[in-house]
């Protein structure tokens, strides 16, 4: 950190900058064009300092100085790593673009921690990717904290590309509401709770939007016994959320139906978790948060689609009305499912919810889900597994997946697994296998640019796949 005299300013306004790293061994590390220009501003003074502060920085490191403009009391320089960094075959996505995210998320984290309210952001060669780091660094769930982190505002720097900006940030905006819904505990985060936030955020979000709280009633009316198998463990009462989005021009074209598993607490029932880290099973409604906000984001992007937005929601708690191992219980298509583990709920009450999905006539069924112990064996936090009987759907998806940096990852559907759950004594399928949260719910430090926490994936992947299949982008 270095200082240099000058009289008083704004203290509270801050600036990110990058830096490439350098392409030869003999070569100078380059400014972007923001940092060239405020090193003009100031008279050379910002290369000179940089080339005596220490080594040439690292993609995601950064460096504070202080004094060298009156506009910017406190400028912090982030690396980008190299300049010419594209799409990554062997990594599955856009390189720059994710030095980009974590570079700017590194530098805002560092104004906020000088508490300075307000960072203008270079926006590095793709404002959408430096919004992006800015607004998913800058978040952390601290709502029932009476010590806040500072409020930080961050904004483009320059006349740049505005409308990449905000596009950037009505992205990370939709992870981050994701994220706030997974995050929060499950004695505030209800099924009806959820319910009434995601109503008013669509509601807010544009005019061509109904949502419908459905009651218990009407799902025993809809005949969902798988569903309500799982609810009848807990006081708290199921809902089932129905969110439309009418954006194409034509009122009756098929819609893009997404569903998503909203167990907003899992204790797991009668066959119940250990204790330890059970209180992330206030996250398990995290395909439900992730598919509600990439609706929600869709709505705000006007884009020319018909959306409709499917979520079970309930917890999943022992009682003496909770499903035993053992029993059987009725989809709403007809078919019974043996259940040998209460922890395995999630394709209960998704298979009714799916079974409703196939009523609209739609175009496309994507399910999120928290789904399960043995995909985050297999993928860890690397990337979100796929199952699709679509190679068309899944190369739509793996290409927005590759823009947003939020892997994805295709996952076998061999006739070798349906009959491990068709092979069942009592009914016609079974629900096996010990169920635990995916991999990529949490993040430990992974992901640069997301705090410790919940992580609100895919949800910028799947807003990006909206964009692209409402443009017929093939």
């Amino acid at each position: 950190m270095f200082w240099l005299p000058l009289p008083a300013a704004d203290m509270t306004k801050g600036l990110v900058l990058g830096i490439y790293s350098k392409d030869k061994e003999d070569d100078v590390p380059q400014f972007t064009s923001a940092g060239e220009n405020f090193n003009k501003l100031v008279a050379g003074k910002l290369r000179e300092i940089v080339s005596i502060s220490g080594p040439p920085l690292k993609a995601g490191k950064t460096r504070t100085f202080y004094g060298l403009h009156q506009d910017f009391p406190s400028v912090v320089i982030v690396g980008l790593g190299k300049k010419a960094a594209g799409v990554h075959d062997q990594e599955n996505w856009h390189e720059g673009k994710e030095n980009i995210r974590a570079a700017v998320a590194a530098g805002c984290r560092q104004i906020q921690e000088l508490e300075l309210s307000y960072v203008e952001v270079d926006p590095c060669g793709d404002a959408q990717a430096a919004a992006e780091g800015a607004v998913l660094g800058l978040y952390e769930y601290d709502d029932l904290k009476q010590k806040k982190k500072t409020v930080v505002t961050a904004k483009l720097h320059g006349s740049g590309d505005q409308a990449a900006w905000q596009k950037g940030v009505l992205f990370a905006s939709g992870q981050n509401l994701a994220r706030q819904l997974m995050e929060t505990p499950a004695n505030e985060m209800t099924p009806t709770r959820f319910a009434e936030i995601i109503e008013k955020k669509l509601k807010d979000a544009s005019d061509k939007t109904k949502v419908h709280i459905r009651p218990k009633s009407w799902i025993e009316e809809q005949e969902m016994g798988s569903f309500l198998s799982v609810a009848k463990g807990s006081d708290e009462p199921p809902v089932f959320l129905e969110i439309h989005y009418t954006g194409s021009p034509k009122a009756d074209d098929p819609p893009l139906v997404f569903v998503g598993k909203g167990i907003t607490f899992d204790s797991g029932g009668i066959s119940i978790k250990a204790s330890a880290n059970m209180d992330l099973m206030r996250a398990d409604m995290g395909g439900a948060a992730t598919v509600c906000s990439a609706i929600v984001s869709a709505a705000k992007l006007n884009l020319p689609i018909n959306l409709i937005g499917l979520a079970p929601l309930c917890e999943n708690m022992p009682s003496g009305k909770a499903n035993k191992p053992g029993d059987v219980v009725r989809a709403k298509n007809g078919k019974t499912i043996q259940v040998d583990n209460t922890d395995a709920e999630g394709r209960l009450i998704l298979a009714d919810a799916l079974c409703y999905a196939h009523t609209f006539n739609p175009k496309v069924i994507i399910n999120a889900a928290t789904l399960t112990g043995a995909m985050d064996i297999a993928l860890g936090s690397g990337a979100t597994g796929v199952f699709t009987n679509s190679s068309w759907l899944w190369k739509k998806l793996f290409k927005a997946s590759i823009e947003t940096g939020d892997r994805v990852w295709r996952m076998p559907l061999f006739e070798h697994y349906t009959r491990q759950v068709v092979d069942c004594q009592l009914a016609d399928v079974n629900n096996i296998g010990k169920y635990r949260s995916a991999g990529v719910m949490t993040n430990k430090d992974e992901v640069p640019y997301l705090r410790k926490g919940m992580t609100g994936r895919p949800t910028r992947t799947l807003i990006e796949f909206l964009l692209r299949f409402s443009q017929n982008d093939a």
